[in-house]
């Protein structure tokens, strides 16, 4: 669909590398990997299909991973479940619809809005714990109707752009009550990998994806996805954290100068 250059390799090839290693240690790499895509000239409903389907195997890892710890999901798994699928569809068909022009404009606030929820997740999981613990007696790992409306909100976002998606579903299980962080991961990984690989299979059917961007960036993002997890002991996560949000600030600034 669009001719590259080694510029352009080199640009979305690191850029997809950098997400991929960040959203194996912390999440966020979103930050890095859609603006390249924008950078390098991809339209923008184009660079968010084809993000996704660059970053959607690292969501299939993640939830391999956490296999063990959703088996104590018996119940509730296949409800989430269909859930997320059907969110995910929501959420592909609405980015497109939208146009390039329209998504352009949606951006910096887009990024606004996960930046914020990536910054301020510590607070936000606290205060939804603190405004509806774990009722006494009652199994934690239970979800009620306003848990799954909440997944169902999350996974319409998650499959329209994606980005802080981890953080609303770490707060919407906070709310039901969850505990044991495992378990928190176990199904916020499981859920990303649903509503990502119905947004993918959306996207290649509606052939929106640009696949000479997206097979670099596949690469290079699963290498840097693998070089993340070997270095996530090393690297202070305070200070990943903090470069994600000067990252995600600097760009939300960056792009409401563009739609000025």
């Amino acid at each position: 669909m669009f001719g590259l250059d080694l510029f352009e390799i080199a640009l979305i090839g690191a850029a997809a590398f950098a997400a991929g290693a960040v959203n194996s240690v912390a999440g966020g790499g979103t930050f890095f990997s859609f603006p390249a895509l924008l950078a390098v000239g991809v339209p923008p409903v184009v660079a968010n299909a084809s993000n996704s389907v660059s970053l959607w195997p690292g969501s299939l890892a993640g939830a391999w991973a956490f296999r063990r710890e959703l088996k104590r999901f018996s119940r509730s798994l296949p409800i989430l479940s269909v859930v997320a699928f059907v969110g995910g569809i929501v959420g592909g068909l609405l980015l497109l619809a939208t146009s390039n022009a329209a998504f352009a404009k949606l951006i910096p606030w887009l990024l606004l809005v996960a930046t914020v929820l990536f910054a301020f997740s510590a607070q936000i999981s606290a205060l939804v714990k603190k405004w509806k613990p774990a009722p006494e007696g009652v199994d934690e790992r239970h979800i009620g109707p306003g848990g799954y409306l909440f997944q169902l909100v999350v996974s319409v976002y998650g499959g329209f752009f994606g980005a802080g998606m981890g953080i609303l579903m770490i707060a919407a299980l906070a709310i039901q009550g969850f505990k044991d962080v495992h378990e928190i991961n176990a199904l916020k990984n499981w859920l990303s990998a649903v509503i990502y690989s119905v947004a993918v299979g959306t996207f290649v059917i509606a052939n929106a994806v640009s696949w000479p961007h997206t097979l670099v960036m596949l690469v290079t993002a699963t290498v840097g996805g693998y070089w993340g997890a070997a270095m996530a002991r090393k690297l202070p996560a305070i200070w990943l954290r903090r470069f994600i949000i000067t990252v995600g600030g600097l760009l939300t600034l960056y792009y409401f100068g563009k739609t000025l």
